[in-house]
């Protein structure tokens, strides 16, 4: 067995303290994972089918979502047939797609439905190397891409993530929580678990999204055989820089995530309610692929209250073994750091400081004297086995045009109302305008402890 750098408790203790993202190296040579290249999955799924994302090459100053592809399935030996220029792919599923114009994806393939019939798989993955006994494959997911294929930058509302890359190289773009004003929030496509941003991080449209100047960029390149920690609500871009990439990751869930899931499901409420109202401009695809239907009010409703039930259920339990937290309100009550700890009090243990080196790189933030070009304009140097290092990005300082009334006010300006997004400017509020205020972060997180905090109320009396 190969000598790790750091021992599981090690690893679990990092992750906890630590606030920004970082790149763990030599913790995965002896996992079995390190050969699910793609004509090893290819060989291992057979016959199975997977469903690819299908999008168009190109430099558009807007995000790509996933309500704007194609989508195709086929079995890896035909993806990867595609991918090699093969004539048979002219006759295959990927024969209207020319692999110079288009990218593919399969991406959120959770490994647990894809290897049922071969449960030994679940082996390749060894989370419990990071701190986490027993945890494999089962709570992981697959994504496979080619040169271009991307996510679309957003945060995800629950824990925190740990991405193992196997082939092929990412690139990753991050901004911490506390820049979601930069970043122009947004639940219009919905996804449960996703907040989308509006700007199109690689070349962003600075005259509609002038805040975004001021983002902290952190950049990285994975390379195969390194671990990516990705903490609590740090939004991300991510994109494949390879002719084929392979990776799998695992969303570590956290105790902040009770409130967190309530947030979901009022989120959910409120997207179903007025985007099921008929109205002239409720007729974009609002609903990303990755939801299954459209549940009733009613079932909203009821999902609702068991989100907060479980939430109050859990706090007070929490409460009873912590007594200083006794009878406070929610936000009083549970103070955390950016990474969704709880901050320690003068009983806890000392804080622990994390120290880096040659088998733990940070991803560093953007100097501020470099912050003079846009996104477009930067320099690589990727991560290497035995060390790493983060892009250098630029990016242009605000200028006169970044006023406040630009930045925070509502789009302007004459043109036809379609859905609200990708450049579209009008005269008049959108359903999707009042969804981007009403469903902001920010404001989410306030009408859930008001919520919270009633409920707790009402139940003590």
């Amino acid at each position: 067995m190969a000598t790790k750098p750091f021992s599981p408790k090690e690893v679990q203790k990092i992750i906890q303290f630590l606030h920004k993202p970082a790149v763990f190296l030599n913790m995965t040579d002896d996992w079995p994972g390190r050969e699910w290249t793609l004509e090893h999955l290819a060989l291992c799924l057979g016959e199975k089918s997977v469903c690819f994302r299908i999008g168009k090459q190109s430099e558009e100053k807007a995000p790509l979502f996933e309500t704007e592809c194609s989508y195709v399935k086929a079995t890896l030996a035909e993806f990867l047939c595609w991918t090699r220029g093969s004539s048979d792919s002219s006759v295959g599923p990927f024969t209207a797609y020319p692999l110079s114009e288009y990218w593919a994806y399969a991406d959120y393939k959770y490994l647990a439905l894809l290897f049922q019939d071969n449960t030994t798989m679940f082996k390749g993955v060894v989370w419990s190397d990071f701190g986490y006994p027993g945890r494999d494959g089962r709570e992981s997911t697959l994504w496979i891409g080619t040169n271009g294929a991307n996510t679309p930058c957003h945060l995800d509302s629950y824990g925190c993530n740990l991405v193992f890359q196997i082939q092929g190289r990412k690139r990753w773009h991050l901004f911490p929580p506390e820049d979601a004003e930069c970043l122009y929030p947004t639940r219009i496509p919905y996804e449960e678990s996703s907040v989308f941003s509006q700007v199109s991080v690689i070349k962003p449209d600075l005259c509609r999204f002038p805040a975004f100047r001021r983002a902290r960029t952190h950049v990285v390149t994975l390379q195969p055989g390194q671990v990516l920690f990705v903490p609590r609500h740090w939004w991300h871009y991510v994109e494949s820089i390879d002719p084929v990439t392979v990776s799998v990751n695992s969303w570590i869930d956290m105790k902040v995530d009770d409130e967190a899931r309530v947030e979901e499901a009022l989120t959910k409420t409120i997207v179903c309610a007025l985007k099921t109202t008929p109205s002239l401009d409720n007729k974009d695809n609002w609903l990303n692929p990755t939801e299954e239907g459209i549940p009733s009010h009613d079932e909203n409703m009821q999902y609702l209250n068991l989100a907060v039930k479980a939430c109050l259920d859990k706090r007070s339990s929490y409460a009873e073994s912590r007594p200083e937290f006794a009878g406070q309100s929610s936000a009083a009550a549970l103070k955390r750091d950016s990474t969704g700890h709880l901050k320690t009090t003068a009983t806890d243990a000392a804080p622990f400081s994390v120290s880096f080196g040659p088998h733990l790189i940070p991803v560093m933030c953007v100097a501020d004297e470099s912050q003079k070009q846009t996104t477009a304009n930067f320099k690589e140097t990727s991560l290497s086995k035995d060390s790493a290092h983060v892009f250098s990005q630029n990016r242009a300082k605000p200028q006169a045009t970044d006023t406040p009334g630009k930045e925070e006010g509502v789009r302007v300006s004459g043109g036809p109302a379609e859905d609200g997004r990708h450049g579209e400017k009008y005269s008049h509020i959108s359903t999707n305008d009042v969804l981007d205020c009403l469903l902001h972060p920010d404001v989410i997180t306030l009408i859930t402890r008001l919520m919270l905090d009633r409920r707790r109320e009402l139940d003590s009396k």
